[in-house]
């Protein structure tokens, strides 16, 4: 894992790249991360956190970022890679697959939270970045947006999850649905909730 290089001053020519990611805490699904370099002469009004914004405001806002943005990309590490490697790791690779997916080398990195992907470039972690850098909080809404629809099409394919509504997240939907059907194969078997589910074993998910 990549340790956060110090800070240091960056000129204000510099291209900036805002990293977020999206579905690091739901029992199913990969995990997403988006890239974001913002063009100071095309600017969006209304970026911040994907979390605190509607959906309908995070769909328009998405669609903007990827007009106006400079270079943006979004990237994803599978289930089965999060099964593999956890899912911290695994969210560091989608975050480093977004980068290198720019198309050009940014001169830093901005990352919400407290980890660095693996990438040679300065990276600065920033906690609670995606309400404070305007790069970090349009790469928040390019992959929760790009997420939700994706959850969105695998509920078609797997019926019966709800997928659709909680996204893969561990709700009491998602845990009934679970205890009928069982795991299907985009659940995360390293997620507690869903190890248990395997092992016929469910008491913690009352």
């Amino acid at each position: 894992m990549k340790t956060a290089l110090p800070p240091a001053p960056i000129p204000d020519s510099a291209l900036r790249c805002g990293v977020d990611e999206a579905g690091r805490g739901p029992l199913a699904g990969a995990v997403f991360a988006a890239a974001v370099v913002l063009d100071p002469l095309r600017p969006i009004e209304g970026l911040a956190d994907s979390k605190l914004l509607a959906e309908a405001v995070r769909d328009r806002l998405a669609g903007e970022i990827r007009v106006r943005a400079r270079a943006w990309a979004v990237a994803t590490a599978s289930v089965e890679e999060i099964d593999r490697m956890n899912i911290l790791r695994a969210t560091l690779l989608a975050m480093a697959r977004a980068i290198e997916a720019l198309g050009l080398q940014p001169d830093e990195v901005c990352v919400d939270g407290l980890h660095a992907p693996p990438v040679p470039y300065p990276c600065r972690p920033i906690v609670k970045g995606d309400r404070l850098v305007a790069a970090i909080s349009a790469a928040s809404i390019l992959a929760k947006t790009a997420r939700d629809a994706e959850m969105q099409a695998l509920d078609a394919r797997y019926p019966g999850y709800g997928f659709a509504s909680h996204k893969g997240y561990c709700t009491p939907e998602h845990l009934e649905a679970l205890r009928r059907l069982g795991p299907c194969e985009i659940h995360r078997r390293s997620f507690e909730p869903v190890r248990l589910t395997m092992q016929h074993d469910l008491p913690f998910l009352t």
